[in-house]
């Protein structure tokens, strides 16, 4: 009899709650990106900060607005590791919302050019950190057979921020009061780190960190919350303890091999994680993602469109995208996290990862190269065409799985850790392609497009070749994907009464003397079944 993948906890309304909460984060990080992109696009910015458009001084200006903004995230990511496993995911939460609550506050009030660079750095270190610390936290709570439901949500969060902000920025380009045309998306930003900090103080903490600390009666509880919900039954409160003695026994065992950065680079599994989160969160930058993202005002404008038209084109190209990650947050969990990097089964023989946004780009530098600084209405509405579609692919593949596969990877004692490889990684990425786009755009045009088109083929082969597939499994089964010991394995391996599947829960190796036996059934019926 063939095995099956064990259904352990189902999808509650709390677990739904929490999802919510930690969207708050999501949808802070992609506002807050996405607020200065809105505000290039309005006259008045240039005019208050005295700035020529179209110049390199303004493109060099521009770089480094953004591109502190993700240094500011870097050092966001790695500060987490230390206060999210010190303090807990809850109190680091407070933290990180506060620290981007002042920073965006900050950022709305500049008067300045330097001011704007010095306290996007303030807001990137806080959002950077939220943006971390939500997905640890999502995972971590998170049933195993809907993880990439609610992590995929996270990812969805990132795109509304971004949509609502493009939207209001349309709006806000015929305000009458020239400042609120660019300052009033920066003051919104201020809304998602609020809401995440009011929250915080209500939600309860991770029970793998509690599980960690030895706080076994505090984690119990709030598993057994979030496996019941509101409701009580036997059936769950067996699923439950099932779960509760995996992640106890897992925790013990990973925390006997080393929970430092030493400890990542020494073994040879930590090391191999740690490569393939690398590869991931650089290859997403390599999409092209936010070299096309930041300037997207720019191009518009390079390829003719004036007035609110190109306002109105990044408000599109934002909800196109929000679309494509909402459809494969419901999917995620169907396909599996690496077929979506590089092809789906959602829509049989049709390819939609890597090589189509290879594709879609190729066809955007081709069509730039003709049509760029011409007056080809036709040649410049299909560039913008093959813009949407790119943003369309990148999101309905690599959009959530690539953060819900950076999040599952890691044993519990080393996850904030493994997540602050991966995120200082994304925010590197984004450092080396925001920084440099909108001068690489002014001096090469459109062989830029052709980089990340090369990029997006090699990186279809290194995803082929070295990602283990992670869905369907419990956070501790995952370990076993890189040679790391399970201690306790949940099993559904054919023991049939009356035609229910009976799932026994045992240790594949002894502590203490003795071994974990516990049994749950699914209300499943397998009657049959090879």
């Amino acid at each position: 009899m063939a095995s099956a993948a064990v259904k352990i906890g189902k999808l509650t309304f709390y677990n739904i709650l929490l999802a919510i909460f930690a969207c708050s984060g999501g949808f802070a990080y992609g506002f807050a990106y996405q607020a200065l992109t809105a505000s290039i696009g309005q006259p008045q910015f240039y005019i208050y900060l005295g700035l020529e458009r179209g110049t390199t001084y303004t493109a060099n200006i521009l770089g480094a607005i953004n591109g502190l903004f993700f240094a500011g995230g870097a050092f966001g990511s790695v500060s987490q590791s230390w206060v999210g496993d010190k303090l807990g995911r809850r109190k680091a939460l407070i933290i990180a919302s506060a620290l981007a609550l002042i920073g965006s506050s900050l950022v709305a009030g500049t008067v300045h050019v330097v001011m704007l660079i010095v306290f996007r750095l303030v807001q990137g270190w806080g959002t950077g950190m939220i943006v971390t610390l939500a997905p640890i936290y999502l995972a971590e709570i998170s049933p195993p057979q809907h993880r990439g439901l609610l992590l995929g949500s996270f990812a969805t969060s990132l795109g509304i921020g971004m949509n609502v902000v493009g939207w209001i920025s349309l709006g806000t380009y015929y305000a009458q009061n020239p400042s609120v045309q660019w300052r009033l998306p920066l003051a919104l930003a201020c809304i998602g780190p609020l809401v995440m900090f009011v929250g915080s103080f209500f939600i309860p903490e991770s029970p793998r960190w509690l599980l960690w600390q030895g706080k076994s009666d505090q984690a119990w509880s709030i598993l057994q919350k979030l496996h019941e919900g509101p409701t009580y039954s036997e059936q769950v409160e067996q699923t439950a303890h099932a779960e509760f003695i995996q992640i106890q026994r897992q925790i013990d065992y990973d925390k006997t091999m080393g929970v430092t950065y030493w400890q990542i680079v020494k073994q040879p599994s930590y090391r191999k994680r740690a490569l393939i989160v690398i590869v991931a969160m650089f290859a997403y930058q390599s999409t092209g993602a936010f070299g096309i993202g930041n300037y997207k005002i720019l191009i518009y404008e390079n390829l003719g469109f004036r007035g609110s038209m190109p306002l109105l084109l990044n408000a599109l190209y934002t909800f196109i995208g929000t679309c494509g990650v909402m459809l494969a947050s419901i999917y995620v969990d169907k396909t599996g996290r690496k077929i979506l990097f590089q092809l789906t089964d959602m829509a049989p023989d049709t390819v939609v990862g890597l090589p189509a946004m290879a594709a879609a780009l190729l066809a955007e530098a081709l069509l730039s190269r003709r049509y760029v600084a011409t007056d080809d209405k036709a040649g410049n509405a299909a560039c913008i065409v093959f813009l949407f579609l790119f943003v369309f692919t990148l999101d309905l593949t690599l959009g959530p799985s690539i953060f819900i596969y950076v999040s599952e990877l890691w044993p519990t004692p080393l996850r904030a850790k493994g997540l602050a490889i991966a995120w200082f990684t994304y925010f590197l990425g984004a450092i080396t392609y925001t920084s440099s786009s909108a001068l690489a755009f002014e001096k090469i045009g459109w062989r830029m497009y052709m980089v990340w088109f090369t990029c997006n083929i090699v990186n279809f082969f290194i995803v082929w070749f070295y990602f283990p597939e992670t869905t369907n499994k419990t956070l501790e089964e995952i370990s076993e994907l890189f040679g790391d010991k399970v201690v306790v394995r949940i099993t559904a391996d054919g023991k049939n009464l009356e035609g229910d599947k009976i799932i026994e829960i045992k240790t594949t190796g002894e502590k203490d003397g003795r071994d974990d036996h516990v049994q749950v059934e699914v209300i499943e019926n397998t009657k049959g079944r090879d």
